[in-house]
């Protein structure tokens, strides 16, 4: 089990956090699913670990949506209080480019395409964004990613080429 969240941490981390914007809430929302997912789904055949995991941390993340609509009505009836008081600065750490890289020149034209993807990603609506992001990065099938999401087959394969016209009309000139 322990061998098993270690191998999909780090992806799913980065899920979490393309979803909220924020690595602490995605680091609060892995820590939520991975504890949910070993008191319930511990004792199921390691082959169904990967769908029922990935079920919990979409759940995890629309929960996550559902309390921030209704905190952002309490925030937006307080007086005084701007919501962009509650963005974070990014961390200048995270911002240094990679000592290892090839030229100036390319990093950039790469570095902005990555950042353009993960700007359409963000503004793709959230089915979207998790069919995604479930098929394309962590390789599920449409089966695997129908049984995460608790949808249907046919309902991943419109969200996913939805998913990706998007990405590819947004992305044709920018990607290097």
């Amino acid at each position: 089990m322990e061998q098993f969240l270690k191998s999909v941490e780090r992806r799913a981390f980065r899920m979490a956090q393309i979803a909220t914007g924020s690595k602490e809430d995605a680091l609060d929302l892995l820590q939520d699913a991975m504890l949910e997912f070993v008191r319930a789904y511990a004792h199921k055949p390691r082959e169904q670990w990967k769908p029922l995991f990935y079920r919990i941390v979409q759940n995890e993340i629309r929960d996550w949506y559902r309390r921030r609509k209704v905190r952002q009505i309490f925030v937006s009836l307080l007086p005084g209080r701007r919501q962009d008081q509650e963005k974070e600065e990014e961390d200048p750490i995270q911002l240094l480019s990679d000592p290892e890289a090839p030229d100036p020149f390319t990093e950039t034209k790469a570095s902005e395409a990555i950042k353009r993807l993960g700007t359409i990603l963000r503004e793709l609506p959230l089915r979207q964004q998790q069919v995604f992001l479930l098929r394309a990065w962590e390789g599920l099938s449409v089966g695997e990613t129908a049984a995460a999401m608790g949808c249907t087959q046919g309902t991943v394969k419109t969200h996913y080429f939805r998913a990706l016209n998007t990405l590819q009309e947004n992305l044709k000139d920018n990607w290097p």
